[in-house]
C-alpha cells in the first residue's frame, strides 16, 4: 500500500508513456478536469491542456524518463516529492520538486512543479 494517491502512479504512467495514445486513460485516472499545471516552462488548466504538454515534452525530450526520487510527504491534501528526470543514457537532465494538490477522491487538481535544487541559504 502507497502512503500517496494512486493517482500519483497514473500521473508518473503519462510522462513516461511511450505509446501517445495510452497518455489519455492514464491522465483521466490521475487529474480533476479542471487541474491547473504551473511550472517555471507553463501554466495550464484542464486535462486536454495537461495532455497537450505532455506530447509537446515527450517531442523535445524523446525517450526520458520521469521518476519520483523521494517518498512523498502529505498532509491535508498537499503532497510534496522530488523528482528527476534522466536521458536515454542515464544522465540527469533535470532535478526538481512538485507540490500537488488532491480531491477527497484523490485526484489531482492543482501541480506546482519547480525546477532544480533550492539554493541553501547563507548565514
Amino acid at each position: 500500500m502507497s502512503d500517496y494517491p494512486e493517482s500519483f502512479d497514473h500521473m508518473l504512467a503519462a510522462w513516461n508513456e511511450s505509446d501517445a495514445s495510452l497518455v489519455p486513460s492514464h491522465l483521466r485516472r490521475a487529474l480533476a478536469p479542471q487541474v491547473r499545471f504551473v511550472d517555471p516552462s507553463i501554466d495550464v488548466t484542464g486535462i486536454d491542456a495537461f495532455e497537450a504538454n505532455v506530447y509537446e515534452v515527450h517531442a523535445k525530450n524523446p525517450g526520458n524518463v520521469y521518476s519520483r526520487t523521494s517518498k512523498v510527504d502529505s498532509q491535508h491534501g498537499f503532497h510534496r516529492y522530488h523528482w528527476a528526470i534522466h536521458n536515454n543514457d542515464g544522465e540527469l537532465v533535470l532535478p526538481g520538486f512538485d507540490v500537488v494538490e488532491t480531491d477527497s477522491s484523490g485526484r489531482i487538481v492543482c501541480v506546482i512543479g519547480f525546477f532544480g535544487e533550492l539554493p541553501r541559504a547563507s548565514r
